[in-house]
């Protein structure tokens, strides 16, 4: 039978001083889920900025033959949004720097470029859904990368973006 006397104290424990900060905080684990966010997420950010970039450097391309010559593209039947071939340039042309530029600030870790990549890509889409009848094939396409775009900036967290 062991006897207790009733002014005695439990035993802390270790001494919590003993433990460094690094042993007391929880580190993320990103094979669980934690962190910043999923590596698709991350990852996709880098790709979206690539692919504003690019889309933007042929939208400008797009847009210079556009204007250039008003025969470039043959239409694909009849649509209800039917514009000249040359204003089609001109909205291709500004479109695409704005995206590229957009795209340029996303590889940068830009603040201000997720926003404005969000709403450029969303814009971008409308586009190439108007653009339907001249390059239905490629708009197919485009549509598909604004979709991405706006998902890969919509679900980053921002943990791996560097401050501008």
């Amino acid at each position: 039978m062991s006897q207790t006397t009733p002014n005695a104290t439990p035993d802390p424990g270790p001494d919590p001083a003993a433990w460094s900060t690094d042993h007391r905080k929880r580190t993320p684990d990103p094979t669980r889920g934690d962190g910043a966010g999923s590596g698709w997420a991350t990852g996709g950010m880098v790709f979206a900025g690539v692919l504003m970039l690019v889309s933007g450097a042929l939208g400008i391309l797009n847009g210079i033959s556009g204007i250039a010559r008003d025969d470039v593209y043959g239409r694909v039947g009849d649509y209800l949004y039917s514009f000249d071939l040359t204003t089609w340039g001109w909205i291709h042309l500004v479109v695409g720097i704005l995206v590229a530029v957009t795209g340029w600030g996303i590889l940068k870790g830009s603040d201000w470029a997720r926003g404005a990549g969000i709403g450029l890509a969303a814009l971008y889409i409308v586009e190439y859904f108007m653009f339907l009848p001249y390059a239905p094939i490629w708009s197919v396409v485009s549509i598909g990368i604004g979709v991405f775009v706006i998902w890969a900036l919509a679900t980053d967290t921002g943990g791996s973006r560097r401050t501008a």
